[in-house]
Parts: structure tokens; sequence; C-alpha cells
């Protein structure tokens, strides 16, 4: 994946006017290693492939309830054994929010439009009038630059301007300053966020902090503002941080009831964790193998995925008071 990646997005699809209504959005991860290893060390080389079953696939709820249709936009491809054993970015995490939505009150069924994005390896830039009918937008994870200059991540600003925003590819958009951490480091395996006052009440939880898995070494430097926005934010709109951490301060930007991003991987698993660390190491990204050692250790340990993937449910069902307890 890369030395920082366009985070999933979620963002609400309540019109295709950004600069006078902003869509909802939110933010997502990614990883790998084999469980017998305990010091990582570069594996022999594997060829790298897109699979046709990330170019575009329909899955219908899994349970009889209201439904939240999502629009996942597929920007990188999980590590081969990954793909074989749970499918596409966005299939992993229909799943996830399938779940997540299981256990909404009351119940919510998940449906979700999934197509590939990054042109240069064969998947296509969808249209605007696409998201008819759609009441959020979710952008994967990927192993791109959310700064390169690879033109599908400009045709993808360009169609984010017309419809929604969301992490590090929101916030260059809008104006904020996105690179590589001030220490060249990543940020990898589970970790501890510190909740904001405005992520305590965006999770509905007293506690100071969430546990989810980061995948990172780019990250939001400066969060965006409405002067920095060029128009796109409305004047009175509040930007928020919900919550940092040791290495990155900005881990997820919120505007109430429009917008949620998030700089972790909020569906990544024992499995993808180390997956996606051995092929960070494989690919040369990743060249401290112990702090990569410490990382895969923690990949089995709990982690808050799922009361995430709850406040974007929240979000594109309208129901986010974000601001208020339930």
């Amino acid at each position: 994946m890369f030395k920082t990646g366009i985070r999933s997005l979620s963002c609400r699809l309540n019109t295709f006017n950004a600069a006078k209504h902003l869509p909802r959005f939110t933010a997502p991860p990614k990883s790998c290693i084999q469980h017998h290893i305990r010091t990582l060390t570069p594996s022999p080389p594997q060829e790298l492939y897109t699979t046709a079953s990330s170019m575009g696939q329909h899955y219908k709820p899994t349970i009889d309830a209201k439904v939240v249709k999502v629009f996942v936009l597929e920007t990188d491809t999980p590590h081969p054994h990954t793909q074989t054993e749970r499918g596409s970015f966005g299939e992993i995490l229909h799943r996830h929010f399938s779940e997540a939505g299981s256990k909404h009150h009351p119940p919510l069924g998940v449906e979700t439009e999934q197509i590939f994005v990054v042109t240069e390896e064969g998947g296509r830039m969808p249209k605007v009038e696409e998201f008819e009918g759609y009441d959020g937008l979710l952008i994967t994870g990927s192993m791109y630059d959310a700064h390169g200059d690879n033109q599908w991540i400009h045709d993808l600003l360009d169609l984010l301007k017309r419809v929604c925003f969301g992490h590090q590819v929101l916030s260059r958009l809008l104006g904020g300053k996105v690179g590589p951490s001030p220490t060249n480091d990543w940020e990898l395996g589970h970790n501890a966020i510190t909740l904001t006052p405005v992520g305590k009440r965006l999770f509905r939880t007293h506690d100071d902090k969430v546990y989810l898995h980061q995948m990172h070494q780019d990250q939001v430097l400066e969060a965006p503002t409405v002067e920095s926005s060029n128009g796109l934010l409305e004047p009175d709109t509040d930007v928020h941080v919900w919550g940092t951490s040791n290495h990155t301060s900005i881990q997820g930007l919120y505007i109430p009831n429009r917008l949620f991003t998030t700089q972790a991987h909020l569906a990544f698993d024992e499995d993808m964790v180390k997956r996606q660390i051995q092929m960070r190491i494989d690919s040369g990204g990743i060249k401290d193998l112990e702090h990569a050692d410490r990382a895969a250790e923690t990949a089995d340990l709990d982690h808050d995925g799922e009361q995430v993937a709850s406040a974007i449910l929240r979000l594109f069902r309208y129901d986010d008071d974000g601001m208020s307890w339930d």
C-alpha cells in the first residue's frame, strides 16, 4: 500500500452541490504477515495483480430491515491471499457494515455498489449520476499517496468536488496540509486514539480512547478550515478533530451531519494487518523490522472498528446527532 494512503471516507449524498450542501463521509484501513514468523523479513518476490472482482460488484442486504445504500469507490486491492479468502476491500467493508447494521437499533440492512477507480490499473471513474439513489459514498484505503499526482487521483478530486469529501483526500481538497510524517516513520498495528469531547459524543462513549489498526506513513498535518476550502465550505461550518494519537495529531475529521473521516482501518483483522505489513516490508516501504514485528504482535488485539462503523451508519441514516447523548 504505500507511504501514506487515501483513507476510506464516508459521506452523506443528500445533494450533488458540495458548495451548498456537503454530503456525508467517513474513513477505514489495511496490512500483512505470516503467523509463524516472529521477526519479519522480506519474503520472496510475488507478482502483484488486480483482479476483476474489484472492478464492479453489487451486494444486497443480508437482513430484512430498512436499508442504507452505500456506493463504494475502491482505490486499491488487498493482499492476494486476502483477496482469495475475503474478496475485495469493498466486499470486506460490506460485511463489516452489515454486521454493524444488524446491531443498530432498529436494525439496518446495508446494500453496496462497488467500483474500482484506479484507472491506470484497469479501473474506471464513475459519473456523478451513478450515485443517484444512494445514501452515502465510501472511499477505501489505498497504497497510493493522497498528496500524489497520479491522474486518477486528480480525477477523483474533480469528482468529489461535485459530491462530497473524505480523510487525506478530503483534507487536501479542502485546503488542509497532507504529507509524510514529520519523523518519516510509520504508525502500524493496534494503536490507541485519544478522543476529543466531540469524539466521545460522536462514538457515544464515556471512554477516553478507542483502539484501531493503523497502516500509514503520510498523514493530515493541518486540518482544513472554511478559509482554506476556497468556498467549498459554508462560512458557519465547524471542522472538528475527533481524535489524536502519539504519532498522528489528526486521526479524523468530523462535520456534524455531513462528514466523517478516519486515518485508521476499521475493518482490518489480524490476518489482514500481518499481510499488509509483510507486503510493505517486501516492497521496501517499511525498513524498521523491529517496529514491524512489534506491530504484528498487536494484530490479534480487540479493536473498535464496529463502533466506528456504527457512527458512520448513523451519519448515513440522518440519525447522527453527533453532538449530544442518545
